[in-house]
């Protein structure tokens, strides 16, 4: 198990090394600019490290947000880096790549350098046209009127989403005038700081309708105390592990899987009023039957991102039954959104950033029709 675990662990090291080393062997320039270049590249994962050990918390708050941002952007920088000296390696070794191609040339050095910044610009534009995705909900059940929610998840609110990009959400979700808004955990992205230097609590009293929220696991990396307390501040109703009656809506907040000894489905819904509009939020998708087997109507979820970038994504397809989009099990609808905001790098390559806004109906004398349109 440990030898597992340090391999693991090696691995980021030694794809770095081959990255590096590869980066300082086709560059056209001399051994010191080459140097400077790998160094540089280095130093902008160790600045990751050191950031995650609290490093972030005590620079100046514009400082620890560029730090943010060009540490997590060399992530994604180097995973396409990765992925096309494997290309350039494997076309080497069957005779398809001339082996001069990887040594000191100009042509391939700007070649690599234009696609990957052609990427991280696509990937960053890409990420700030949040896309509004329409969602009809009709239910058997009685509503007294129609019910317009905007659903969220994973805001990601940190050193790199701040204050003028969270008043720019604000206002996009009252431009939709809705009856509720619901969040599927991960408001905060890890660091509670910048939300309290930045005073973020008082934009989501900006919010024109009531918020309710269940908690994510970046909270619990957060500190819960700490997130908590910016839940508190920020006027949002937690449902941890608890239940909320609005009107026909009866609101179901797991806490997060973080938290070993949270409720069971089963034991938040016993003895439940079945007539009212169940809808569930649970930060991470899985184990979907639950809420099926326990009459759930829809579930709201996050936390995957959809793999934020390509082709990371197809792994996170492969992990998850429902890893974006809209699912139907029998009676109970699901939508598992790949996020409003995002962990790290703001670059979504093969993904998008969304915000859904559902419309829930109800008739008594119709059934609840499938809804297979994703988009």
């Amino acid at each position: 198990m440990k030898l597992g675990f340090i391999f693991f662990m090696l691995l980021p090291v030694l794809a770095h090394v081959y990255v590096l080393w590869h980066v300082y062997q086709v560059l056209p320039m001399p051994a010191w600019g080459k140097w400077i270049v790998v160094l540089l590249m280095t130093a902008a994962l160790a600045m990751m490290f050191i950031g995650l050990f609290g490093a972030f918390d005590r620079m100046p708050l514009s400082l620890a947000s560029i730090s943010y941002d060009i540490s997590t952007s060399w992530l994604i920088a180097f995973l396409y880096l990765l992925i096309i000296f494997i290309v350039l390696d494997l076309g080497r070794l069957v005779h398809l790549v001339p082996k001069e191609w990887l040594h000191n040339n100009a042509f391939t050095a700007g070649a690599i350098t234009t696609m990957v910044a052609g990427l991280l610009i696509y990937g960053n534009i890409h990420y700030n046209n949040k896309v509004r995705q329409p969602l009809e909900v009709p239910t058997a059940k009685q509503l007294s009127k129609p019910v317009k929610v905007v659903m969220l998840s994973d805001l990601h609110l940190g050193y790199h989403n701040r204050k003028a990009e969270w008043q720019r959400w604000v206002k996009m979700i009252n431009a939709e005038n809705p009856d509720l808004i619901l969040v599927a955990g991960d408001i905060i992205d890890g660091y509670v700081r910048p939300l309290n230097d930045d005073d973020m609590a008082a934009d989501f009293h900006q919010l024109k309708a009531p918020v309710v929220a269940c908690l994510g696991n970046h909270e619990y990396i957060t500190g819960i105390d700490k997130a908590l307390d910016f839940y508190q501040r920020a006027g949002i109703t937690l449902l941890r592990d608890s239940t909320l009656t609005m009107g026909d809506l009866l609101i179901v907040g797991r806490d997060d899987r973080s938290n070993r000894n949270r409720k069971t489905t089963e034991q938040l819904l016993a003895g439940a009023d079945r007539n009212k509009f169940i809808i569930l939020l649970d930060h991470q998708p899985y184990n979907l039957d639950e809420s099926k087997k326990n009459g759930v109507d829809f579930q709201l979820s996050g936390h995957t991102h959809e793999g934020q970038v390509w082709p990371i994504s197809l792994v996170v397809h492969g992990m998850y039954e429902d890893a974006w989009g809209f699912l139907q099990k029998g009676d109970t609808r699901y939508y598992v959104s790949s996020g409003l905001g995002i962990w790290g790098g703001k670059y979504r390559i093969g993904t998008r950033s969304e915000y859904i806004v559902a419309t829930i109906t109800g008739n008594n004398d119709v059934k609840a029709k499938d809804i297979t349109d994703r988009h």
